[in-house]
């Protein structure tokens, strides 16, 4: 299996198992797994938020398409009770599945090659994300990370584990 094979398998099999549970939650999306955790609200825009971040910004040098969402869900923004501070659960669900689609349309035109260059990352995260690969290694791990905290919150909304 080739890195590109790789990456689009880890990234496909996140999107299933997690997408489920976000739509599944569109009715209580500010309901948070803990007094003061991140709700599914926050967890989805923070989500999609960060792949524009790193597959526009890192990957491609563009600008994030969801620059607007930096003040209420980029890295270290802290998860608000109050509804009016976000969009429509819709609209952000809606974004992420835009932001992951164009991932792997932009995924299915690269090579191995193109996964081991350099990303347009700062030096200060190139540990993490300075070659491209590493930028979409990132994501089902990042996916699967909040997506824990998702199925927390269903949990605390008395719902069942929709797998195992």
């Amino acid at each position: 299996m080739s890195t590109v094979e790789f990456a689009k398998t880890a990234i496909t099999m996140s999107t299933q198992w997690m997408m489920g549970m976000f739509e599944d939650m569109k009715d209580e999306p500010m309901l948070a797994p803990v007094p003061g955790g991140n709700h599914t609200m926050w967890c989805v825009g923070h989500l999609a938020y960060s792949e524009g971040n790193l597959i526009n910004g890192f990957v491609g040098g563009e600008e994030n398409p969801l620059a607007q969402w930096s003040g209420i869900f980029g890295q270290g923004t802290t998860p608000s009770d109050d509804t009016s501070v976000y969009p429509p659960y819709e609209e952000v669900l809606g974004k992420m599945k835009e932001i992951r689609e164009s991932t792997m349309a932009l995924l299915e035109t690269m090579t191995d090659e193109d996964l081991a260059s350099p990303s347009h990352a700062s030096e200060e995260m190139a540990g993490f994300f300075g070659t491209k690969g590493q930028c979409f290694a990132a994501l089902p791990m990042h996916f699967t990370f909040h997506g824990g905290q998702v199925a927390d919150a269903r949990r605390a909304a008395g719902r069942t584990p929709l797998m195992g």
